[in-house]
């Protein structure tokens, strides 16, 4: 059979079959692309999702429910017209099911019995387990005197008051006490509570006490109490606020900011020496034939370089933040949309030594701490890496390289490409880049 979905459903009856299992009147309905907005006859109002598959749609498919909503004041018609496929056999399983309730534990009371010597012979021992259900339901007194004429017929009575015997007794009568739970998350829960931790928070899971319930309530609350004291103290976004401040500071060195199209024509990556048949190209997003979302901002400098020259004064400096694209995979430093900055200049004065001092008065500037390594990449060649603990910050280059003629530039150049969410996850020592990036799950590194 067709599972119709829940808005045809409700059209179809115009009734409405709430989680209790009460039958309401539907009033209006409006329906969107993946919700429904019910209004019921007795005025209440829910939102449910449109699903072929819920309790509501199989509800109202099988024409089953618990009893009619008294403030719909549905007619005695329309309640025989919805029932009137309900067999008695589902008729009564459904008042069954909705009638049984499980009675609430009571706990177990401790009978007050004196110590019982041990018995050898098995018909003693069968005489005992038949006084011992009797005095569950006998007096008191009348379990004892019983207890105390088989003590009399025993070769070798007990002391009634002996400590072995009370011990015995304590333990055949008392109830154990229930040893504490270690408190156990799942997976799933791990990485919810580390998704609410703040910067700089650390948990012990081994040695965390809260229920999960607990200690999720408490870590919200508090991500809830942040996000107000970031409204009262700046509202500015950690990311936008880097990107000026980066830009502050290359427009005092006397750096020119320049803006690059974000839709870049794929032949500038073929340019780059990322053609088809290099593994960088897998990573590009492909908008058409010819076109792609830029993967790096060194097209754009290049050709701003080129068109610059002989026309600001030596050497060239410019500068450019922005946007770019990459099918990266998941990671704790990766993004498939991250912000870039690329510096370069061309001209004289185009030494590592330069490049080196120009990283260090802005890692400097922007406190962060940082060290230079010698590297590779397919791109420029030799490369210098600039690092922060394990994460790679920045990748710089003192040029020329051989590609430069297909870009028309003949000059010396040095140039460093850092990514900001890089920057951000480095200053504020963030867990995963995600935090600082771009993001609707979070905002200044805290989850909202």
């Amino acid at each position: 059979m067709e599972r119709k979905p829940l808005d045809t459903l409700i059209s179809k009856n115009g009734l409405w079959v709430s989680r209790n299992g009460h039958l309401h009147g539907v009033k209006n309905c409006e329906t969107s692309q993946k919700y429904i907005r019910i209004e019921m006859d007795c005025g209440e109002i829910i939102t449910v999702r449109n699903s072929r598959t819920s309790r509501s749609a199989r509800a109202l498919r099988n024409h089953k429910f618990h009893k009619p909503c008294k403030r719909c004041r549905l007619s005695d018609d329309r309640i025989n017209e919805f029932s009137k496929k309900i067999s008695r056999k589902d008729e009564a399983e459904i008042k069954i099911v909705r009638s049984f309730r499980l009675p609430p534990e009571k706990p177990a009371e401790t009978v007050n019995v004196k110590p019982v010597a041990t018995v050898e012979t098995s018909t003693n021992a069968t005489n005992i387990h038949n006084e011992s259900r009797a005095g569950m339901t006998a007096d008191s007194s009348t379990y004892h005197r019983s207890a105390s004429k088989h003590n009399t017929s025993n070769s070798s009575p007990s002391k009634p008051n002996s400590n072995s015997n009370t011990k015995a007794k304590k333990t055949a009568f008392q109830p154990q006490q229930p040893k504490s739970k270690k408190t156990e998350f799942t997976p799933l829960q791990k990485n919810r509570i580390l998704s609410l931790l703040g910067p700089g928070e650390m948990i012990s899971f081994s040695k965390e006490k809260r229920s999960f319930a607990e200690l999720e309530s408490t870590l919200t609350l508090q991500r809830k109490k942040d996000i107000r004291e970031m409204y009262e103290d700046s509202r500015e976004n950690l990311l936008g606020k880097l990107e000026r401040t980066i830009t502050e500071f290359f427009v005092d060195m006397g750096f020119l900011e320049v803006k690059s199209p974000i839709l870049i024509p794929f032949e500038y990556m073929e340019r780059m020496g990322v053609g088809e048949d290099k593994k960088l190209s897998e990573q590009i997003f492909r908008v058409g034939d010819n076109m792609c979302l830029r993967p790096m901002l060194a097209p754009g400098l290049y050709n701003h370089l080129r068109k610059f020259d002989n026309v600001l004064p030596d050497p060239v400096r410019i500068f450019e933040i922005g946007p770019c694209y990459r099918k990266e995979s998941d990671g704790n430093s990766h993004l498939e949309e991250f912000t870039m900055l690329n510096f370069c200049q061309m001209g004289s004065n185009c030494t590592r030594d330069e490049l080196e001092y120009l990283i260090k008065e802005l890692l400097d500037f922007l406190g962060i701490e940082f060290e230079i390594v010698a590297d590779s990449c397919m791109v420029y060649g030799d490369t210098i890496d600039v690092m922060h603990k394990n994460m790679e910050l920045s990748s710089a280059v003192v040029g020329p390289v051989p590609m430069d003629m297909d870009w028309g530039v003949n000059k010396p150049w040095i140039g460093a490409g850092f990514g900001l969410e890089r920057l951000l996850k480095a200053k504020h020592d963030f867990k995963n880049i995600k935090r600082a990036a771009r993001s609707e799950s979070y905002y200044n590194g805290i989850s909202i």
